[in-house]
């Protein structure tokens, strides 16, 4: 009996040693992945020496003989940091997940091979590369020259049991493709939900719940909208329209959609004439970051002074700075959110639906078999219907179908004329290589170093000839077909503002025939921008401390009246749950910091009387649509939720309230439940449930306490979506820079997450602390730690 125990015990010592040997073995293989930083390395078919420079922060200088052996020295970087990641990118864009994943991603590929890009760019990869294609196929040796070159698989293909796969000229355009799939709406879904509602509800009604803007809007060109008048009792009635037979309850929550802010001050708004310009884009977060910090210089004679130093951010994918300076001008980008999608009805004519009308006649649908690889089990195929205006992507009841025209499906939508940014002597030659980018439409900031400062909507926009009424299906009768693309004076600009003041933030910011040609895909409520405008309009100075001082901007001015409703509810109704909460949020502090409960708990009351406002609203549609009513994305919500509190008209009160103090009542019941499950309400702060969850992709897949390994800390984060400093848990600035081009050394540059995608790499996480407490550090790359040496 003695010998049982001895025997377990021995037992589990070998269970113990061969799990020990396993770790070291997988941590040994792991090392095998981590980049070369330092001594000498042969890269086939550079024309000269190469350095690779990293500061203590991973970011990378390259000095090169030309721009194809940087093109060739940074797809070598590229890849020996954040290969994985590239793969990522090309793959989503191409719908080509399933082969490293499994089944689990086929829905997704599914909807993104719809679009058939790696097809189409085949058919157009010389308008896509153009004059680029050497510097494109350097690149592409160097990204696979960098993978070569590791000892071992990137880690992330051993936990995935995978093989990494090559990478193509093909690839680089589908890494620019994927900024179009993660910065605008390629199923058009937000447009499909209003005008299903928009076919059955009342126009008055629909009106109001697709206002476009409201008195916090904060436009270039045009003036603030002003919320909606509420129609009256004769023109809506809710008492008397449908409703469903149960309440339809949709969550309302701040909308987070990907974005960005960029302002700029000109020569007349600084003490020495510089100009300056700041740009943080708000995209998902994760470790590593989507962007890689970089460096490159080398002697062109298309470059002022016969020389190249551009600095900023690079996308691992793409041979280019996105966004920074070359000395002579600085630039910075957001997202437009104009209107770049329509969908064509389409009428069949036949009963196999193999033939469709148009104007004049009938046209045939052409069928494509997209095949998707899957891991571990058979190609999937996908029969892809095209028509003249896009795939086919809704089939409707009458047995009609929608076909989608996007305009990244048309080839000079994707190019790589913004590298040419690198040789921009100054603004107007920077507007020059912005008229020719191809890229998702975006609002380019610039300044150059006269102290000139512009905005211009940079992308290539589509001509859309005829009669055209995007917001719903057109009709073969209306002849309305994009004609190509828009000659690059049409596209809206601002230069050399008289005030020396440009801010773009998501929000709209044309009006009249601008808008027209633009249109509207859900822009973002106006307080951030206004936010942002009116700080820049109330000082006559300004320095990059100034500018990101704005940037880290966390006061909820936009929630301030919130907070006083609250409170004057509370003492004139008396409702218990509405006194809980005025009496835990009392001192407005007026700020989203980590600390704020006053902030948390104004916060989530809004929201939750805007939900139930909005179902209210859009209940008749809930009834008349039924399972195939979508609640749509209403970001100007604020617009008619904000009137309504204060006007109480009883013909436009949810039907589920007796009263609206009975709906800001029952708000408060509820957010007070939710915040009491974790303890008292003054105990219930911002960090709390503004935590930062920014993690590598493959966290998700590991067992809980591994998962922290591939996460960065957990640290509560001030901030919110309707205020300059944008921070959610995975969401918030994917970037931060000021610089005024010519002073780079005096501006400051933030980045989350870190330069490298291996956790044991010294740059794992790297800036990512500074980032989250706001510590201004340098834009430039600081003293090189290591040195690497590439030889041809």
């Amino acid at each position: 009996m003695r010998k049982t125990p001895r025997v377990f015990v021995r037992l589990l010592a070998v269970v113990v040693i061969l799990a020990v040997v396993a770790i070291l073995a997988g941590l040994w293989a792991m090392r095998g992945s981590l980049p070369k930083l330092e001594g000498d390395l042969a890269l086939a078919g550079l024309s000269a020496p190469v350095t690779v420079s990293r500061d203590s922060l991973g970011v990378v200088t390259i000095d090169a003989a030309n721009e194809t052996d940087a093109a060739r020295a940074l797809g070598f970087v590229h890849a020996q940091e954040r290969f994985f990641e590239m793969d990522l990118l090309r793959r989503s864009a191409a719908g080509e997940l399933s082969a490293l994943f499994g089944d689990v991603a086929i829905d997704r590929d599914k909807q993104v091979r719809v679009h058939r890009l790696r097809a189409r760019l085949r058919e157009h990869l010389g308008t896509t590369a153009g004059d680029r294609l050497p510097v494109l196929e350097a690149y592409r040796d160097g990204v696979n020259a960098g993978v070569l070159a590791l000892d071992g698989t990137p880690w992330a293909y051993l936990l995935l049991r995978a093989d990494p796969q090559p990478w193509t000229v093909e690839d680089t355009a589908l890494a620019g493709y994927a900024m179009f799939f993660d910065l605008q709406d390629e199923s058009n879904s937000r447009e499909l939900a209003l005008w299903r509602i928009r076919e059955v509800l009342p126009a008055a009604l629909y009106d109001l719940v697709a206002t476009d803007g409201s008195e916090w809007d904060a436009p270039l060109l045009g003036e603030p909208r002003g919320n909606p008048v509420l129609p009256g009792a004769d023109e809506v009635d809710l008492r008397t329209l449908p409703m469903p037979e149960q309440d339809g309850e949709y969550a309302v929550s701040e909308p987070a959609a990907p974005g960005s802010n960029n302002f700029a001050v000109a020569a007349s708004r600084t003490a020495d004439g510089r100009a300056i310009v700041a740009n943080d884009m708000h995209l998902g977060l994760g470790a590593p970051n989507i962007w890689f910090r970089a460096r490159l210089r080398y002697p062109d004679a298309r470059a002022p002074g016969g020389q190249v130093d551009i600095s900023g951010f690079t996308l691992p994918g793409i041979p280019a700075v996105i966004v920074g300076s070359n000395g002579h001008v600085a630039w910075g980008f957001t997202n437009s959110y104009g209107d770049w999608l329509d969908f064509y009805r389409v009428e069949f004519t036949d009963a196999d639906k193999l033939r469709y009308r148009v104007p004049g006649g009938e046209a045939v649908v052409r069928t494509d078999s997209e095949w998707i690889e899957v891991k571990g089990g058979k190609p999937v195929e996908l029969k892809v219907r095209e028509t003249r205006w896009g795939p086919i992507t809704v089939d409707l009841d009458n047995g009609d179908a929608l076909a989608l025209r996007w305009t990244a499906q048309l080839p000079g939508a994707l190019n790589f004329g913004l590298a040419d940014m690198a040789f921009a002597a100054n603004l107007d030659q920077g507007l020059a290589v912005a008229d020719v980018a191809g890229i998702p439409a975006q609002n380019l900031l610039m300044a150059d170093r006269a102290g000139r400062i512009a905005w211009r909507l940079t992308a290539q926009l589509p001509e859309r000839a005829g009669d055209c009424a995007p917001k719903r299906p057109l009709q073969v009768e209306q002849a309305c077909r994009w004609a190509g693309w828009l000659a690059p004076t049409e596209n809206p600009s601002l230069v050399d503002p008289a005030d020396g003041i440009l801010w773009t933030a998501n929000a709209r910011v044309v009006d009249g025939e601008a808008l027209a040609l633009v249109g509207d895909a859900g822009y973002a409520n106006g307080a951030r921008a206004r936010q942002i405008r009116d700080t820049l309009r109330g000082s006559p100075r300004f320095t990059e401390a100034d500018l990101l001082a704005l940037q880290l901007d966390d006061r909820a001015l936009f929630l301030q009246r919130w907070h006083v409703l609250l409170q004057a509810e509370a003492s004139r109704v008396g409702d218990a749950d509405l006194l809980a909460l005025a009496e835990a949020s009392a001192d407005w502090t007026g700020h989203a910091s980590v600390d704020a409960v006053d902030y948390r708990i104004v916060r989530a009351w809004r929201l939750a009387v805007i939900e139930r406002i909005q179902n209210g609203l859009l209940a008749p549609a809930q009834a008349a649509l039924g399972e195939d009513f979508v609640m749509p994305d209403l970001p100007q919500a604020e617009a008619f939720a904000w009137p309504l509190v204060r006007q109480r008209p009883a013909h436009l009160l949810p039907r589920r309230f007796a009263s609206w103090d009975a709906l800001l009542a029952d708000a408060a019941r509820d957010i007070r439940g939710q915040l009491e499950e974790a303890g008292p309400l003054a105990q219930r702060r911002w960090g709390e449930r503004n935590t930062a969850r920014i993690c590598h992709p493959l966290a998700a897949g590991l067992p809980g306490p591994l998962r922290g390994l591939l996460c960065m800390p957990s640290e509560p984060l001030r901030g919110d979506g309707n205020m300059p400093l944008v921070q959610a848990p995975g969401f918030g600035a994917s970037e931060r820079m000021v610089v005024s081009p010519g002073r780079e050394p005096e501006g400051f540059a933030h980045m989350p997450g870190g330069q490298s995608g291996h956790p044991m790499s010294p740059f794992w996480g790297a800036g990512h602390g500074a980032w989250v407490r706001g510590e201004p550090t340098p834009f430039l790359p600081g003293e090189a730690a290591h040195v690497l040496r590439l030889t041809p």
